[in-house]
């Protein structure tokens, strides 16, 4: 198969760009982790199903890849200004918890969500191991880039070229979703340290050369970027909203810390591409977590959807594109992929009547058709994840007619070991998820329309409808005729 280059779109030169690894064979990513304040919503989570899938292409491709998804557990304020309450100590007042109770309830909360999301496990510092190193940078910045106020050490983003190119946003009053602090020198100025205000005590704060105190949430990424990947690392990913002020500030910080010049040259920023994924949009306004029962994966699985479900709604978008939730294209997105699992079922079927056992590897290249798909496959991937088009080739090579099942079930390992959906494993059972708020069980269902098949063999059709409406009373709709085959599901 001809190997098609990796293309990239960078955020920071907004061009596609072939990747080229820092440390040949090697990929080295960074990830913005979540604020483990509270449950994450699902439109935090498709940052991390994208990128997931950026990791699973560049594993694809034969890198060995190191990836970084920090936890942030102190420092990010209710806001990206540097004024307001730390969401951490917030949080933990409301509960009448301690903070670090909170940060390792909603850690462990979030790494169930990317299990269920089939995210591959990866590196999860949290930013309170890494105080002390916060402050040795800030020590070694501060002489040349910072200076210090009452509330703290300020970044003063004059000092470094080009601040701002990432997000191509400013302007001579600086950037307009940050609040004023007195005595800043400029707008855009940041944080690198907040000081306890006196006669106050956190639940997290540290002594440092600037008082009492924590970091400013910039900090940590560029300070745990640093430490486990070194610099220039390769990717740096985020949501698209970090790359207005965090990333700016996080690539300031990096050229500050490396003596750097400007970012004509990409590695001086830190990393050599920025990637960022779009927005999820919910037009009911329950995406955010101040809405109250906001929409999290929980609530999906509550629902009925299988996780892997929303995970092929993310797919099915360009990740640099807006993507609209909406439940009827849940719906849909789970209709697939419960296609795309029984055409597996029918294959492995079908091979094990021969019995061989499938390898995955390159046994798709025996076939023409299916080494084609793949090749196509190879080609859409590279094309900056255009996972859209990777989701119907493997459609395509799934419904070949005259294909060597060997061959199509090793082409769609090879496919899935980017898209991540698990189609190889899957089972008409694992996606039979019962809703919150069912009243009956599975093995209730199961012998309910046991029950009315032997009566409609029977043509006993009073007793096969009366059952039908008993199933139907408890929310369960049985699916006569259904094309999938699926016979029962829940209402939702």
């Amino acid at each position: 198969m001809t190997d098609a280059p990796l293309r990239l779109f960078n955020s920071l030169t907004r061009e596609i760009e072939t990747f080229t690894p820092v440390h040949p064979g090697e990929a080295r990513v960074y990830t913005c982790g979540p604020t483990v304040y509270n449950y994450q919503h699902i439109g935090n989570m498709r940052a991390y199903v994208f990128a997931d899938t950026l990791g699973r292409t560049l594993q694809y491709k034969g890198y060995k890849l190191t990836h970084v998804i920090n936890i942030t557990d102190v420092g990010h304020l209710t806001s990206d200004a540097d004024e307001g309450e730390d969401k951490m100590e917030k949080m933990a007042a409301s509960q009448g918890k301690s903070a670090w109770d909170i940060a390792r309830f909603y850690q462990e909360d979030f790494e169930r969500d990317l299990a269920r999301l089939n995210v591959q496990k990866k590196q999860h510092p949290r930013a309170t191991e890494y105080v002390e190193a916060m402050i040795a940078w800030g020590e070694r910045m501060a002489d040349k880039h910072c200076y210090e106020l009452d509330s703290g050490l300020y970044f003063d983003v004059a000092t470094v070229e080009d601040y701002g190119r990432l997000a191509r946003a400013v302007t001579d009053e600086g950037e307009g979703r940050i609040d004023t602090v007195e005595g800043k020198r400029n707008a855009a100025d940041f944080a690198i340290w907040r000081k306890t205000p006196p006669g106050e005590k956190r639940q997290m704060e540290w002594d440092s050369p600037w008082g009492k105190g924590a970091p400013g949430w910039h900090l940590e990424c560029s300070v745990m970027g640093e430490k486990l990947l070194g610099f220039p690392f390769d990717i740096h990913t985020g949501g698209i909203d970090h790359r207005e002020i965090h990333h700016p500030n996080e690539i300031a910080q990096n050229q500050a810390f490396c003596c750097t010049d400007g970012l004509h040259v990409a590695e001086n920023s830190g990393a050599r591409i920025w990637m960022h994924n779009n927005f999820l949009v919910e037009r009911s306004g329950k995406m955010s977590k101040s809405s109250g029962e906001f929409l999290r994966l929980q609530l999906l699985v509550d629902r009925g959807y299988h996780p892997l479900a929303y995970r092929l709604m993310c797919l099915q978008a360009h990740y640099r594109s807006e993507l609209e939730f909406s439940w009827e294209g849940l719906e849909a997105a789970f209709t697939r992929l419960k296609r795309m699992v029984m055409a597996v079922e029918k294959l492995k079927a079908r091979h094990a009547d021969r019995g061989e056992k499938v390898v995955y590897g390159d046994a798709w290249e025996r076939h023409p058709k299916s080494r084609e798909l793949l090749e196509a496959f190879n080609a859409a991937i590279a094309n900056d994840l255009n996972t859209s088009e990777a989701l119907v080739l493997a459609e395509q090579l799934l419904a070949l007619k005259k294909g060597d099942t060997h061959c199509v079930l090793s082409g769609l390992g090879s496919i899935d070991s980017v898209l991540g959906l698990g189609l190889i494993d899957l089972t008409r059972t694992d996606l039979r998820i019962r809703p919150k708020n069912a009243e009956i069980t599975e093995a209730e269902i199961e012998d309910a329309l046991a029950r009315r098949a032997a009566a409609r063999a029977e043509k006993d059709f009073a007793t096969s409808d009366a059952i039908r409406d008993e199933l139907a009373a408890k929310g369960v709709e049985v699916m006569d005729g259904d094309p999938l085959g699926w016979e029962w599901k829940l209402a939702r």
